[in-house]
């Protein structure tokens, strides 16, 4: 039996990590970390490397536990770039691992060879290396592992050039491991529970952060024994807190005086696991201020930007559960929200905000919903309520399109017990629609939901609310979704009349495997924010 390999050692640790599901697009770089794969291994593939991170992404989210993604060196690492940076946004531990050309080519700058791999995710990666030596490989991954569930938690990039795979392991194997949570300072947190117990109308503002670390049912305990209503964070790409609720108020929108107007009521603020605050566009600044502020997160960065409060840095769940125990309960009146918006009318064309009221009808329970509709993001909120307190709710934080589709086919392989819905314009579909073949080919139990205005929509129309006019580059038009997911072995289905939603969608939602719902709906939303 010959010498211990980088291969065998670096697969050996894997096992030992968790990380036998990779996520990959291959390469000839590749081939040597790819060979006699092992049979307790799973390598799902993607058609292209952008929609391969997104599924990795959206497989960790719903997990919440890394996952190992491989890519093929320069071309395809930068095909992938634009889901990293959305990963990096969405806090997602993926440890990248890109092929690289021999070594002794690299002073030639060969065909498929990246000049300084490491400086090419940055600064959108928590950290990046290519080992000095080969044999230093495994310890790379360990530590890359260990950047990456460390919080916050993000993407983290390795380069391997394809030689190094067969040399020798010399080096002793590591021993990767995750570090826990950290709680918050505890004169700190006494000062807020003070805070909290001397005030009248108390609010939460909580952020994707909280529900990443399944922190949901011990928010709603604390809101419950405040007597203090909830506020989701702007932009937050989970849902941490159900918005069927009596306590919870609604979205905060993206936007300075929009913020400070629905805040105003209160007289004390906590922010939990998200940015205060997140912002999209600008409509000039507030003519009031603020109420006192508290942000508690794990990310050093995000308490530096806060502009106002007082911050403490801990893990959320920590956080809460500690601030719980020093609250007093109260029995505070329940602040007012705006009343709910009637049922929206069965017409033809299909309005998004009907099509997303039969969405909710007909969820299945404990379903996961993936979503990216950034023009009908209002009906989203108004129609259908995520109520789920794990993983209800997943969406794009960076603003990239093309997260939705294959985040919703890693979501789905990450928790196969959970139907998936995964509701989407179909501008952002067409950045990654290669994902509805990985779906096909993995059976997964996915239902795509395509919401079709023909446009660019949240382009031309924050484009009008600037002032803008005759926008180009934002009329889409004549995709045939049913066709496209037909030709890639997924069962589809066009809708035009809204008496035949329903039942194209039940029969979709029935289907072990994924299905696509192709809904033309009224090309003319009129408002986003």
């Amino acid at each position: 039996m010959g010498n211990r390999t980088v291969r065998d050692a670096t697969r050996e640790l894997l096992r030992n990590l968790g990380l036998t599901t990779v996520f990959g697009n291959p390469g000839t770089t590749e081939v040597a970390f790819l060979t006699d794969w092992p049979d307790d291994f799973t390598y799902v593939l993607g058609l292209q490397e952008s929609a391969v991170v997104a599924m990795a992404d959206g497989y960790a989210q719903a997990t919440r536990k890394p996952v190992l993604v491989n890519l093929h060196s320069a071309g395809g690492v930068g095909h992938s770039l634009g889901h990293v940076f959305t990963a990096f946004r969405n806090r997602a531990p993926l440890i990248v691992l890109a092929g690289q050309q021999t070594r002794s080519l690299m002073p030639d700058e060969p065909f498929l060879g990246a000049v300084e791999a490491a400086n090419f995710p940055r600064p959108y990666v928590k950290w990046s290396i290519e080992p000095a030596r080969a044999e230093d490989v495994p310890a790379a991954i360990a530590h890359a592992y260990h950047v990456a569930t460390q919080a916050p938690q993000g993407p983290v990039f390795v380069s391997v050039p394809v030689d190094d795979w067969d040399r020798e392991a010399t080096m002793p194997l590591p021993t990767g491991h995750r570090v826990p949570g950290f709680a918050p300072d505890p004169d700190a947190l006494t000062a807020l529970a003070a805070a909290l117990d001397g005030a009248e109308r108390p609010a939460l503002v909580v952020g994707a952060s909280v529900d990443g670390d399944g922190a949901v049912p011990d928010v709603v305990a604390l809101a419950e024994k405040l007597g203090a209503g909830v506020w989701a964070a702007p932009m937050s790409s989970r849902c941490s807190f159900p918005e069927d609720h009596e306590l919870f108020l609604g979205f905060l929108q993206p936007e300075r005086r929009a913020v400070a107007d629905a805040l105003q009521p209160h007289d004390l603020v906590v922010v939990l696991g998200a940015p205060a605050f997140t912002y999209h566009v600008y409509r000039g600044e507030p003519e009031i201020s603020l109420p006192p502020l508290y942000l508690i997160s794990d990310d050093d960065q995000i308490l530096a930007r806060a502009g106002n409060g007082t911050g403490i840095r801990s893990t959320p769940k920590l956080a809460i559960r500690a601030l719980a125990e020093q609250v007093q309960a109260a029995d505070r009146p329940v602040a007012a929200k705006p009343a709910k918006p009637a049922k929206p009318a069965e017409t033809t064309p299909i309005s998004p905000d009907f099509a997303y009221s039969v969405v909710a009808d007909l969820l299945p329970g404990n379903a996961i919903v993936v979503e990216e509709t950034p023009s009908h993001r209002t009906g989203l909120h108004n129609h259908l309520p995520i109520t789920a307190t794990d993983t209800g709710f997943l969406t794009v934080a960076s603003g990239t399109l093309g997260y939705g589709l294959p985040a919703a086919v890693g979501a789905a392989m990450g928790r196969p017990d959970r139907k998936v819905v995964a509701v989407l314009g179909d501008g952002s579909s067409m950045y990654c629609v290669q994902a509805l073949w990985t779906a096909a080919r993995e059976h997964v139990p996915v239902t795509f939901v395509i919401l079709d205005n023909a446009q660019y929509a949240a382009v031309r129309i924050l484009g009008e609310d600037a002032g803008g006019r005759k926008m180009p580059g934002t009329e889409l038009g004549g995709i045939d979704f049913a066709q496209l997911a037909l030709s890639m072995g997924c069962p589809a289905s066009t809708v035009e009349h809204a008496e035949d939603l329903r039942p194209a969608l039940a029969a979709a939602l029935a289907t072990a495997g994924p299905s696509l719902v192709h809904v033309k709906v009224d090309p003319n939303p009129r408002t986003i924010y």
